[in-house]
C-alpha cells in the first residue's frame, strides 16, 4: 500500500549493498518515466552509460513505483537476462504488480509485502525498547510493561501503523495524514488500477466496510444499501482486498454441515484508515487492531457455529483466541470449549483492560 515507507527501505537497501555502481529512479519524475519508456531498450543502457555507469561490472539499480510504467516488466526481463544488474523495485499498486509481474520475471524475482508498522515495530520507532514474545510469553502478565506501553498501544488501536503518522507529534496532524493516505489511495492508487470515474461508491463501501469489521461480509446487503449491482460490488471488494487496503479471512471448518463454511469475515489493514472512515466503537477498533497484530504471526482464520459462538480467530491452526475489551474466565471457558472441536489445546483472551488478570489473558500490547 502507498506510504508504507517502501522509499525509505529501499534506499537503506542501497547503502548497505557493497555493489559501488548503484542508481535510484523514481518513476513519479517525467524524465524518469521516458527513460524506461524509451521502445529500444538498449537505448536505456546507452543512456545510462552516458552517466559513467560501467555494465561490464555488477549494477544495481533502483526503480520507485514501477505501475507507473505499464512495460516494466518486460524491460527488467531483457536487462536481467542481458547484463548483470541486480534491480530492487517497488510500488504501491499491487494489484497490478501481481497481474503483471507474475509470469515475466517467472525464476527471477523474489517478492516482499510491505504493510503499516505492527505494533513491535511501532514501539522500535518511537525509541522504545521491547522484544517478540511467543503467546506463551504473552500470557505471562507484567504490571509495570502494561503501565510501560499502554499509552503506545492506545496510539496503536486509534491511529494505525503508517510511518508518518506513528511519528506525526500531534492527534490533528496523525487524522491529516490518515485522511491524505486514504484520499490518495482512492483518487490516485484505484484510479490508476481500474476505470473507475466516479469514487463515490467506492468511497462509501469502504464507510459500510468499516461498520462491519469482525463480521461476515454480506454481498447482498451491500449491494442493496449502496444500490449498485453485486458485480460490482464484487469486484470493488477484490481490488480494495489486492490493493491492501482490507483482508477477508476463512471460516475454519471441519464438519461442513454443522457450520458455516462460506462466509468470510473483513478487516481493515490499518486502524487509522478504519477509524477514519467510518463510525467506528472502540470494541471494534480494538478487535482490529489485534487481527492486524496476528496477521504477522501466521494464518489467521475464524471458526463459527451456526448456533452464532464462534472463536475470533486461529492462528495457524494452533492457536484459538478470543477478544474482548474486558476479558472474565467465561470467555476464556467459551473459547477452549470451542478449541476442543478443531482438537486445538491452546486457547487465550486478548484483552485491552486488564481488569482483572487470570491464565490464558494476553493484555493486546504483549503481542508484538
Amino acid at each position: 500500500m502507498r506510504r508504507t515507507g517502501k522509499t525509505s527501505l529501499v534506499k537503506q537497501l542501497l547503502s548497505q549493498s557493497d555493489i559501488t555502481q548503484k542508481h535510484y529512479f523514481d518513476l513519479e519524475r517525467i524524465d524518469t518515466r521516458a527513460l524506461f519508456s524509451e521502445p529500444n531498450y538498449e537505448t536505456i543502457i546507452y543512456a545510462l552509460t552516458q552517466r559513467g555507469t560501467d555494465f561490464t561490472k555488477k549494477v544495481l539499480i533502483a526503480i520507485d513505483e514501477i505501475q507507473l510504467v505499464p512495460n516494466l516488466p518486460s524491460i527488467l526481463k531483457y536487462l536481467y537476462d542481458t547484463y548483470d544488474i541486480k534491480f530492487i523495485v517497488t510500488g504501491s499498486s499491487a494489484y497490478y504488480m501481481k497481474n503483471q509481474f507474475s509470469e515475466s520475471l517467472a525464476g527471477r524475482k523474489k517478492i516482499f509485502e510491505i504493510f503499516p508498522l505492527n505494533f513491535g515495530e511501532l514501539l522500535s520507532f518511537n525509541g522504545v525498547p521491547a522484544v517478540t514474545l511467543s503467546f506463551d510469553q504473552s500470557a505471562k502478565y507484567a504490571e509495570s510493561e502494561y503501565e510501560r506501553l499502554k499509552m503506545y498501544y492506545d496510539a496503536y488501536i486509534n491511529f494505525g501503523g503508517f510511518p508518518e503518522v506513528v511519528l506525526a507529534d500531534s492527534i490533528a496532524e496523525k487524522k491529516d495524514l490518515i485522511s491524505d493516505i486514504l484520499s490518495s489511495y482512492i483518487n490516485f492508487d484505484l484510479a490508476l488500477l481500474s476505470d473507475i470515474r466516479d469514487p463515490t461508491n467506492l468511497f462509501k463501501l469502504i464507510k459500510l466496510l468499516s461498520v462491519r469489521i469482525g463480521t461476515k461480509l454480506d454481498v447482498s446487503k451491500l449491494t442493496s444499501v449502496i444500490g449498485i449491482n453485486r458485480t460490482v460490488v464484487e469486484n470493488y471488494l477484490d481490488l480494495l482486498e489486492k490493493s491492501y487496503l482490507i483482508k477477508t479471512i476463512p471460516v475454519r471448518s471441519t464438519s461442513p454441515d454443522r457450520e458455516i463454511v462460506k462466509a468470510k469475515k473483513v478487516y481493515f489493514l490499518d486502524n487509522g484508515i478504519a477509524s477514519l472512515s467510518g463510525d467506528l466503537g472502540s470494541g471494534s477498533k480494538f478487535e482490529n487492531a489485534v487481527f492486524n497484530q496476528l496477521l504477522h504471526k501466521g494464518e489467521v482464520a475464524y471458526y463459527q457455529l451456526k448456533t452464532g459462538r464462534e472463536i475470533d480467530f486461529i492462528v495457524d491452526k494452533d492457536f484459538c483466541f478470543e477478544v474482548k475489551e474486558t476479558a472474565t474466565e467465561a470467555d476464556l471457558k467459551n473459547v477452549q470449549s470451542l478449541a476442543k472441536n478443531l482438537e486445538i489445546t491452546k486457547s487465550f483472551v486478548i484483552g485491552r483492560h486488564p481488569v482483572k488478570k487470570f491464565e490464558g489473558f494476553i493484555w493486546g500490547g504483549f503481542i508484538r
